[in-house]
């Protein structure tokens, strides 16, 4: 009598596919190089103000919430944890061979996908707590008791978000490349290309509101009336606190909304006169719900969009054995 082969269910394939992901992530050593360098920022970030009290001769001041609006990780952080973390999480297994077992065993190929997507996110949320741990733990030791730490859970969702946008990137080059090393380029390219073109677009242009619906930092405007004057600051910048577009900034858009839910964000054109300070002049003003709401949106749809992409290529994928 012929035994009759049961097909494991869902939930067991899931599983499995995400165990076998989580094993392959912990394996790499360039993500620990990663979550090193990402100490180290945060780590700058904690003792700079430190330094440059020391280097102006000026007494340290208390703030108790340096841990909630301090920069973290900050754009590069995001960027450099979504590309080691799928750079070679599709195109690996093709480069590799190893699609061929994967793919043939009684698992669909959306279950892979899906269970690999969810094992980086898994990866994300336990570095980025971490990260987030050793900020307030070292905003308090350094700056004194800290306010609204209620409100890290916001942070943590937000930097998961502004990292799910280039890790659907990456996979979705990946996947169609079948290249970790394309990928990466890509990746890397785009980035520079936007970090840099998009600062000087920012900074001289009456047309920064295009970054908006640019993966990265987006346009910066001034939030006026929110106190948010550093110990060394610049003095030519307008006066408010500084808020970006992007789809990097959506954790402290949200903080800043939940604290000031009535905040209006003014962004100006720099002009330089010959030896001067620089000229800021008003260009228009948005409601920071407006530009909330819009990041979550533009966030949403390139996530959906690329990780639509990486899921059909891997669908199509031919596989020889």
């Amino acid at each position: 009598m012929t035994r009759k082969t049961t097909r494991p269910n869902w939930i067991t394939s899931f599983l499995a596919v995400v165990r076998y992901e989580l094993l392959w992530n912990i394996r790499k050593k360039k993500l620990y190089g990663v979550i090193i360098v990402a100490l180290a920022l945060v780590t700058l970030q904690l003792v700079l103000r430190i330094i440059l009290s020391n280097v102006a001769n000026q007494p340290l001041k208390a703030d108790p919430d340096f841990a909630i609006t301090g920069i973290g990780i900050g754009d590069m952080g995001f960027f450099l944890f979504a590309l080691v973390t799928v750079m070679n999480s599709i195109s690996g297994e093709f480069e590799s061979g190893t699609i061929v077992p994967l793919l043939t065993k009684p698992v669909s190929r959306t279950t892979v996908f899906l269970g690999k997507f969810f094992a980086a996110s898994v990866t994300l949320l336990g570095t980025y707590v971490v990260l987030l741990v050793y900020l307030a733990a070292g905003s308090a030791a350094l700056y004194g008791p800290q306010n609204n730490l209620h409100l890290l859970p916001i942070v943590l969702f937000g930097n998961i978000v502004s990292t799910f946008v280039w890790m659907a990137i990456i996979l979705a080059v990946g996947a169609l490349s079948k290249s970790s090393m394309l990928a990466a380029l890509v990746g890397v390219g785009l980035w520079l290309g936007l970090t840099i073109v998009g600062q000087i677009v920012a900074a001289f242009s009456g047309q920064a509101w295009v970054l908006t619906y640019l993966p990265g930092t987006g346009a910066s405007g001034y939030a006026k009336g929110i106190d948010s004057t550093p110990p060394f600051g610049n003095m030519s910048l307008p006066s408010g606190l500084q808020v970006a577009t992007g789809t990097f900034s959506i954790g402290p858009n949200m903080v800043t909304y939940i604290l000031h839910p009535s905040a209006e964000v003014t962004f100006y054109k720099m002009e330089f006169i010959p030896r001067g300070m620089p000229i800021y002049t008003e260009l228009y003003t948005e409601t920071l719900s407006f530009i909330l709401t819009r990041a979550l949106v533009v966030t949403a749809v390139y996530i959906l969009v690329f990780s639509f992409i990486a899921w059909y290529a891997l669908r199509r994928a031919q596989v020889a054995e």
